[in-house]
């Protein structure tokens, strides 16, 4: 019997972003190899769920497979799959039943910070700055939205965008009265819940964050700068922007944007690895959204950064199982 530590990536899942969290779990495949681990990539889809290289489907009474006659449990998951039913902290649970440790936030923390409104209003408590926003329920948007008090409350431009949805599907700036209705009504495509939020105008930036042997370590910082107007899907996944690791930034606003972005996780409880987007207006940095599974393509921002703090993407996924199983400890 082979004394490899026993990783399941877990990848698909339900949502728009599953073709990305596809991609981000091959590179960790590719990286989380050689004497130390035996990975497999699990492809979640709905109640279908299979080694995405035999095409053997797990039996969930343990999470379990049967290779060549042999039973398979892993020991740690490697938490890749962006959105449903993962960064939602859908599953997150029945692992946890389990007594099988995974790489990202527990199911409340990722429900959380899933939800953009909510995990505004939970770091208010913080003096975290972020930008003004309305959320708007279905049941409430059915009975009628008075659009002119909605820009007399934040202004224009603002961004409508799903309240809990990843990868920007959904999101829209508005810049007049007149587009804010559509922009509205194409967010509820993708959740039941829209937040309209005020546009914050400054330089995109991301951090990186994880613990490692319980302390933690905030990564160099990534100034993203899309070539169209904001960092949607095309920017994040189709090559549409540029990013720039480290930033370049002062050293002030460097130690600035890195103690903020210790201060949220830590508020925030959260574990694992963790990308905290920002918008820099003036001289202060902005939340915009907590990402608990962000992306882990060889070109995604938290790999660059990781590789910019001085790993290799072998240490940075090995730690990142390590760090899984240091928690089960």
């Amino acid at each position: 019997m082979s004394n490899k530590i026993k990783v399941a990536i877990l990848a698909g899942g339900d949502s728009e972003e599953r073709v990305v969290s596809v991609k981000s779990a091959g590179v960790v495949h590719k990286y989380l190899h050689g004497d130390k681990y035996d990975a497999r990539i699990i492809d979640i889809k709905g109640s279908v769920w299979k080694d995405l290289d035999t095409g053997q489907s797990i039996d969930k009474n343990d999470f379990s497979l049967n290779p060549g006659g042999e039973k398979w449990v892993p020991d740690a998951i490697f938490c890749a799959i962006h959105g449903a039913p993962m960064e939602n902290g859908v599953i997150q649970g029945y692992f946890d039943i389990l007594g099988i440790p995974y790489s990202c936030c527990d199911g409340f923390v990722s429900g959380l910070t899933m939800n953009k409104s909510l995990t505004k209003r939970t770091l208010q408590a913080y003096d975290i700055p972020m930008a003004k926003e309305i959320l708007l329920t279905k049941a409430a948007y059915m009975r009628g939205v008075d659009t002119g008090d909605v820009i007399r409350k934040l202004g224009l431009p603002v961004f409508v965008k799903p309240n809990a949805h990843g990868s920007s599907f959904g999101v829209r700036k508005v810049k007049t009265k007149e587009e804010l209705i559509p922009a509205i009504d194409y967010a509820f495509q993708f959740d039941d819940n829209v937040m309209v939020e005020a546009m914050m105008a400054g330089r995109e930036f991301g951090n990186g964050v994880m613990r490692v042997d319980g302390e933690i370590v905030v990564f160099p910082v990534t100034e993203i700068i899309p070539k169209k107007e904001f960092f949607d899907f095309e920017a994040k996944y189709e090559g549409a922007s540029s990013e720039v690791t480290p930033a370049e930034i002062s050293p002030e606003l460097e130690q600035q944007i890195k103690a903020r972005t210790a201060k949220i996780y830590e508020a925030l409880n959260c574990s694992g690895f963790v990308r905290i987007d920002y918008i820099l207006v003036g001289e202060t940095f902005h939340l915009i959204e907590v990402n608990t599974v962000p992306g882990l393509s060889e070109a995604s921002i938290i790999p660059q950064q990781a590789i910019a703090h001085g790993w290799t993407l072998n240490q940075f996924f090995d730690l990142a199982v390590t760090e899984a199983l240091r928690n089960k400890k």
